[in-house]
């Protein structure tokens, strides 16, 4: 049985797991339980607006992981700034107090993250998959393929003996 369900897109089926991690801005430690609590209410509900999912969420006093799907139609660096813009606007607003002493300025992170892909086959038994694909044949294997089949069919074999006593 397989952990996380397929999904499907008005004209695709798609299984894109990222693993997300975002940093505070200068590393500096501003998280709380409690922010990170309400961080992930955040998380969940903006994945779910973007058409994806936030299908694990932990982290540290400095920085988050995320485990999130994404449908093809979404740029992960669109769906990563959403998600880190609304963070930085909510947490910001509740936790001023906490987070002036902190930081300063208008950021929450730094400007970079981490995306990983992940889930699905290992690499190498994906393109041991892709190297075996049947590839179509040439013309030229064609024709070779239609004049075997001429001469080793029933009524091809009498067309052959014609042309050796012609």
């Amino acid at each position: 049985m397989e952990p996380y369900e397929w999904r499907t897109g008005r004209a695709c089926v798609y299984k894109n797991y990222y693993h997300l991690v975002f940093v505070t801005k200068y590393r500096k430690s501003v998280f709380s339980n409690k922010s990170l609590e309400r961080m992930k209410e955040v998380l969940e509900e903006t994945c779910l607006q973007m058409k994806g999912e936030l299908l694990e969420f932990n982290g540290e006093d400095n920085h988050v992981h995320l485990l999130v799907t994404i449908p093809p139609s979404t740029a992960v660096c669109h769906f990563v700034g959403k998600l880190k813009g609304k963070t930085a606007y909510i947490l910001r607003k509740e936790f001023e107090s906490e987070l002036k002493t902190k930081l300063w300025g208008a950021h929450l992170w730094s400007p970079s993250y981490c995306s990983v892909t992940c889930g699905g086959a290992p690499l190498n038994i994906i393109k041991k998959y892709i190297t075996d694909q049947n590839r179509p044949p040439s013309e030229k294997a064609v024709l070779i393929s239609k004049r075997e089949n001429r001469v080793n069919s029933p009524g091809g074999a009498k067309v052959q003996s014609r042309k050796r006593d012609l």
